[in-house]
């Protein structure tokens, strides 16, 4: 992983250089912000460590300018100056950590460790609404609250699309919203597991076991393995499958102890509205228009389907609904089915040779067929790898190196 450090004292830059050597990290050491800017827009790096004095810029400057360019961009601000005002600043402008010179080594060391997992696994975002009006969704909701003081693994088994990865993060950030949580395929297990490396990144946080009834029988033992060594006990175990999904006897020991149900939209009517409304401004957001309002016959059409879906399909209407707003009302909903596709439209690439430029071209056409064909197969993983003409492993290597999530984020 990428750390830039900025550091204007040759010797305590070259320091922590040396303490980094053989590390996990691949570090970029320079002693001038505005060098350490052209660095990041010519590369990202996952973690930034700045010092607070820098000659022509302050520390806060190349925290704000750093993570306009990069908004993931974990920080870390050093000084041996540091008043409050500054350390609270820092916390408004995103930094992650305050480290008061001079400070421990291995200190610095294990903080870079947990921010690394915090840059491989990020928590959920805590802003993303959880709307629960109906009496199904406020059970749910009560049932995740005193889940949440348990370490006990947990199944949640619903239809596809109702929203099972949506109470996984859910659930995550009741219990421990800073920590590191990452979402795995069980169809991209192989007989060996999940990586070692993943359950030592999670230490503390959460591992969701997505399409659990698409796990291969051959991963069986190497996941029980998994979920019983040292580092799975150290994490807290979540797992997707449909309602009529048998666990395996070794895995239903585990997994099997704690199992939630998430309700389909048709039994959660009070939910439907505010749903809706929530994903026409989130995609009139994205075209940069006003969310149009719903006519109150196209409200009473909603409450009265006989729903055949669930919160993916409603988000898919939300879209197709958006483009048959005039002006600013939606005046009827169209016919449910699957929506139209997006042409493929791609960004022109930045300044450079030739070569660059196609290959960046090539890598934002592989994230856009990608995420079509995941979200055209309704994020059943093999079914996308065999259109692909992909293993379930490849393909979700793939959409992990490309930032795409392999879970059904409804």
């Amino acid at each position: 992983m990428e750390l830039l450090l900025v550091e204007d004292k040759d010797s305590f830059r070259r320091l922590l250089t040396r303490a980094l050597e053989g590390s996990a990290w691949s570090v970029r050491a320079v002693g001038d912000p505005q060098e350490a800017l052209a660095a990041l827009a010519e590369r990202p790096a996952q973690v930034l460590v700045t010092d607070l004095r820098l000659p022509g810029m302050s520390g806060l400057e190349l925290i704000r300018r750093a993570r306009r360019l990069q908004p993931a961009l974990r920080v870390v601000l050093m000084s041996a100056f540091g008043e409050p005002k500054d350390i609270v600043e820092a916390m408004k402008l995103g930094a992650d950590d305050f480290l008061p010179k001079p400070f421990d080594l291995d200190a610095f060391l294990a903080l870079l460790e947990h921010l690394r997992a915090l840059a491989m696994a990020p928590p959920p975002n805590p802003a993303e609404p959880w709307i629960a009006h109906s009496p199904a969704m406020q059970a749910l909701d009560a049932a995740l609250r005193r889940t949440a003081d348990s370490h006990l693994p947990t199944l949640f088994r619903g239809e596809q699309g109702a929203g099972k990865a949506r109470c996984a993060r859910r659930l995550h950030l009741l219990r421990h919203p800073a920590a590191p949580y990452f979402s795995l395929q069980a169809a991209s297990l192989g007989p060996e597991g999940p990586e070692p490396g993943i359950l030592q990144l999670l230490q503390g946080g959460s591992l969701l076991l997505a399409g659990l009834d698409q796990l291969r029988p051959e991963a069986v033992p190497a996941l029980t393995r998994a979920l019983d060594s040292p580092p799975g006990r150290a994490v807290h175990w979540m797992a997707a499958a449909p309602e009529g999904y048998t666990l395996p006897t070794s895995l239903a020991q585990h997994l099997g102890l704690l199992e939630l149900r998430v309700p389909p939209l048709r039994e959660r009517r009070e939910d439907l509205l505010p749903l809706l409304r929530l994903f026409l401004e989130w995609d009139a957001a994205r075209q940069g228009r006003p969310a149009p309002w719903l006519a109150p016959g196209v409200e009473r059409a909603l409450l009265g389907y006989a729903w055949p879906g669930n919160v993916r399909e409603l988000e898919h209407l939300a879209g197709r609904a958006l483009g048959c707003a005039e002006g600013l009302v939606i005046h009827q909903l169209p016919d449910l089915g699957p929506p139209e596709a997006p042409p493929l439209a791609l960004s022109w690439p930045g300044e450079g040779p030739l070569e660059a430029r196609l290959k960046a071209v090539a890598r934002e056409a592989e994230r856009r067929i990608l995420a079509r064909v995941l979200r055209e197969s309704a994020h059943d993983l093999p079914a996308a790898a065999e259109r692909l003409g992909l293993t379930p492993r490849s393909l979700a290597q793939r959409l992990r190196d490309h930032g795409i999530p392999l879970e059904d984020e409804a």
